[in-house]
């Protein structure tokens, strides 16, 4: 499943690239991108598990990021 969330607070294109590398390391993430310029990220993750791994990217995030939020 593939899936696209707005970002709120991504404060420059670095930390974009930083948050993306970060994601794309967690267990189960098949694919992610993290867009500064639209503020967007797109997940990709098995259907079965999306909720679980969706989770674990919010809380990645947050602890990255702490003034950037993922809109579910």
């Amino acid at each position: 499943m593939k899936k696209a969330f707005k970002l709120d607070e991504i404060d420059c294109a670095n930390c974009a690239r930083e948050l993306q590398e970060g994601l794309a390391k967690l267990e189960g993430v098949t694919s992610v991108s993290v867009n500064f310029m639209t503020q967007k990220l797109t997940l990709e993750a098995a259907d079965a598990e999306f909720d679980d791994v969706l989770q674990r990217v919010v809380d990645y995030t947050e602890e990255a990021e702490p003034d950037c939020e993922i809109l579910v």
